[in-house]
């Protein structure tokens, strides 16, 4: 089918728009490319201390600078449960990468903080920039120069992003993808959401509520509701730096295993020694960036990729803001019902049919580019494939032409809703991101007094204390990431879920973030630009009218124009949550980040190349390589 013309129009106005910093990104990844290993710029004793701890075979063809070297980072630890079965994962890698001739090396580890840990926590304030630090770590472990492509291993919230960032700043060097997988399926999500309001409202216990979290999160593997986590898989296949099909399947299987081996052989054969080049600052582009929001929005995934994929462009030299989100959402159906947009979890999403058949409903509809380099090299479609194992290794079918459950999955010819549920908020009270996916229709409108808070606690205690039985909307400031991080504000869900469904018309206003768990209760977030950086959100006071309106894109203080610029920004004393926890160390990021639209970034765009010495001769998809042992077309690999 031909291609949608607002998909059309959209990735016409981006390409536009990033050709001076896309231009710029492209003669970085080309100047950072040498012919040959990259270690052969190294000096003999740079060399030396590079191979030195290597088993004798290992060191020999470090040696020689023939074969391939590919770097394992990996976001390990073993108190996050979805990263735990990394732990294994690099035995795996090398011994795979031996049967393909060439060497591993583990070249970093990366930090990776769990958000469902930190919730509510002062560590939260940490986490938005987390991701920039693990883009830096990641530079830190390729800086060596040693490496000719690299593994990945990561899942969650800010780490895939931090680790594609990273990536995206060794662009030059071939990029793999490797996921965990999902823990199995626990207690039900909707039984979950059930005994945390009753918490809230004081009818259950602690013992009560431990024992229900301990029944959701019980083994390795991924949280299984559809966050930011497993967004972040979603993204990795539909943005083609998976192998098809690898996000959900469970830890510790065979075919997980089967998967990783397979991860780590692509990994040898598409750097410039394997013979089929495909550096990964080739692999996310324009195309590949849109088709990225597409994904996000058909599959009602997390907000916070409004910030991310806005920075993994951003470290691409490419340029997109909240409109193309909104544009696009418009026209892309909704195709999962996956909580907290539904009951099911990612289990049941990926027995329904997973990532590939959601990426074959949307190349059939139009709304994806299907002429976009992956790491298999040969366009989007050879991703609408599901993986199997025969014992020997992987090898893959097409999707099946149904869902297994259309309660979960659904044809684009018969989605869930018409649209992405998520759309752009704006008037006098800047821009913010809405998530209506999970949101009623006839809450989806909210007009009623402000009330301000300046923290979640001030929400909390007065909810706590019966002050909050009425309608109402919550304005929840200093929540932006030069304030305190931006911190996700879920211990306000439970209690806003209780007032609604008590008849009491709610509605959440804040510069903070709700992330992919935000549910049932109208919020906008990401509100830009925040009040540290001028935003209007300051002007606020105590029953002010709100008008929150989803269907027409409206998010204003319904105060007369001259009582509004009368006002000054309000201030709160916000040195509480400057120390502490580590907090002093990031006063770096909180000083100079970006707004939330610009991606909440601290790094810039790229600039133009100033150079006297001869960039090296680039290596386009489809060309031959130079270098390798044979040249060979890089067409079709596998």
């Amino acid at each position: 089918m031909a291609l949608h013309p607002v998909v059309e129009a959209v990735t016409s106005r981006i390409i536009k728009r990033s050709a001076p910093s896309r231009a710029a990104y492209l003669a970085h990844l080309d100047a950072a490319r040498l012919q040959g290993p990259q270690r052969g710029a190294l000096s003999c004793t740079n060399l030396a201390h590079g191979f030195a701890a290597f088993p004798a075979n290992d060191k020999l063809k470090l040696r020689e600078l023939k074969k391939p070297s590919v770097a394992i980072v990996s976001s390990y630890n073993d108190m996050l449960s979805a990263h735990q079965p990394f732990e294994s994962f690099p035995a795996i890698i090398k011994d795979a990468v031996r049967e393909a001739g060439a060497v591993a090396q583990f070249a970093g580890g990366v930090p990776a903080m769990c958000d469902g840990v930190t919730q509510g926590q002062p560590g939260m304030e940490l986490s938005l920039f987390s991701r920039d630090a693990i883009a830096m770590s990641t530079a830190i472990a390729l800086s060596h120069n040693m490496f000719d492509a690299a593994l990945y291993l990561g899942v969650c919230d800010k780490i895939v992003p931090g680790l594609l960032i990273g990536a995206l700043h060794f662009g030059h060097l071939p990029a793999v993808f490797v996921p965990a997988g999902p823990m199995t399926s626990g207690i039900s999500n909707k039984e979950k959401a059930r005994i945390r309001q009753l918490y809230a409202q004081g009818k259950a216990t602690r013992e009560e509520l431990l024992e229900c979290e301990a029944g959701s999160y019980h083994s390795a593997g991924t949280c299984t509701f559809y966050g930011t986590a497993n967004s972040n898989q979603m993204l990795m296949e539909i943005m083609g730096l998976h192998l098809p099909g690898a996000a959900f399947i469970t830890p510790g299987t065979p075919l997980r295993d089967a998967l990783t081996a397979a991860a780590a052989k692509r990994a040898v054969e598409i750097s410039q020694q394997g013979g089929t080049y495909i550096p990964v600052g080739h692999v996310v582009d324009e195309k590949c960036i849109v088709n990225a929001v597409v994904g996000l929005l058909a599959t009602g995934g997390s907000t916070n990729h409004t910030l991310h994929l806005v920075a993994i462009a951003k470290a691409a030299g490419i340029v997109i803001d909240w409109d193309d989100f909104n544009e696009l959402s418009a026209i892309v159906p909704m195709l999962t019902r996956i909580y907290p947009n539904g009951d099911a979890d990612v289990n049941h999403f990926q027995a329904a049919g997973g990532p590939g058949f959601v990426i074959r409903e949307l190349l059939d509809a139009g709304l994806l580019h299907d002429d976009v380099t992956t790491i298999l090299g040969r366009g989007l479609r050879a991703h609408c494939a599901e993986p199997f194992s025969d014992g020997a290794g992987v090898y893959w079918k097409p999707v099946p032409e149904k869902s297994a459950d259309e309660n979960v999955l659904r044809a684009a010819v018969n989605p869930f809703a018409p649209d992405g549920g998520m759309v752009l908020v704006a008037g006098n009270l800047g821009r913010a991101v809405m998530k209506v996916s999970a949101v009623k229709p006839e809450h989806r409108v909210v007009e009623a007094p402000a009330l301000t808070f300046n923290s979640q606690e001030d929400f909390m205690h007065a909810y706590s204390a019966g002050k909050l039985d009425r309608d109402f909307v919550a304005v929840l400031r200093f929540q932006g990431p030069r304030a305190n991080g931006m911190p996700e504000l879920h211990a306000l869900t439970p209690a806003l879920a209780n007032l609604q469904d008590a008849g009491r018309h709610v509605a959440l206003v804040t510069d903070g973030r709700m992330s992919g768990a935000s549910g049932k209760v109208p919020a906008a977030i990401h509100v830009s630009p925040e009040i540290l950086a001028g935003g209007p959100l300051g002007l606020v006071r105590d029953g002010d009218i709100i008008r929150l309106d989803a269907g027409a894109g409206t998010l204003e203080a319904l105060v007369p124009a001259a009582v509004w610029a009368a006002r000054s920004l309000a201030t709160t004393d916000l040195s509480p949550n400057q120390v502490g926890m580590g907090r002093e160390l990031f006063s770096m990021f909180r000083s100079t980040i970006s707004e939330a639209e610009k991606g909440a970034t601290t790094f810039a765009l790229p600039s133009p190349i100033h150079t006297t010495l001869p960039l090296h001769e680039a290596a386009d998809i489809g060309d031959t390589v130079p270098g390798s042992d044979e040249d060979t077309l890089i067409k079709n690999p596998i």
